[in-house]
């Protein structure tokens, strides 16, 4: 390496999976920030009911996406990780630094967000041996799912006329996600401005990269 040669960044690991809505999140993000080449990624498994004894040592959490740093600092929770991706990117290119523009981006990822949550759940009650289910909690869950997918609906316009950023990768994490393991929702139906939203969100370079095709 010559004097001029620039130095090349130490790199980043990150506990991943290639089916983890919340793990695509973050990578969409590097993508679009052009940060993937200071990842490293490491395949981690993380079930709810069997904790991973390595992924422990860094997010005793036993949860993914979680980041550790080059100097060793972790990072938990897919927002977090974005956000500090955003700052290593100069800050302000997929979350807002201030005013209305940050509490109405950060609002809508929270809504997205806590879809995936419901989805999460839902999926893992469902999986159940049919005499361990618990009815309500499946009926809760379609509800919730539904009541979110309408008020989105109602805000796509909105959405969709902000920048690209963290609300719009959520959800489109999110619908991908309905798509991969509730194919039966058949959410399009009754979601158009959701559904044409979709397939924007499909098109791009970094959901392409990240896309789920294996369970």
């Amino acid at each position: 390496m010559t004097e001029s040669s620039p130095r090349p960044h130490p790199r980043m690991l990150l506990h991943w999976s290639p089916i983890s809505p919340f793990v695509r999140k973050v990578m969409i993000a590097a993508h679009e920030l052009a940060l993937v080449e200071r990842i490293e990624r490491r395949r981690s498994v993380a079930r709810m009911t069997a904790p991973n004894a390595a992924l422990m040592e860094d997010n005793p959490l036993s949860k993914i996406p979680t980041l550790v740093l080059e100097d060793g600092t972790v990072l938990i929770d897919s927002v977090v990780i974005c956000e500090y991706f955003d700052s290593l990117a100069g800050g302000g290119r997929i979350i807002p630094r201030a005013g209305m523009a940050r509490w109405l981006e950060l609002s809508r990822h929270v809504l997205a967000n806590g879809l995936l949550d419901v989805l999460i759940l839902w999926r893992n009650e469902r999986d159940k041996p049919a005499a361990t289910q618990t009815p309500l909690l499946l009926e809760s869950f379609r509800t919730k799912t539904a009541a979110t997918l309408a008020r989105l609906e109602r805000d796509i316009p909105a959405i969709a006329d902000t920048p690209f950023g963290i609300a719009q990768i959520t959800l489109g994490c999110c619908l991908s996600y309905l798509d991969f393991r509730f194919a039966e929702v058949a959410w399009r139906d009754d979601h158009p401005g959701l559904a044409a939203w979709h397939v924007g969100f499909c098109a791009r370079p970094s959901a392409q990269a990240t896309e789920i095709v294996n369970g």
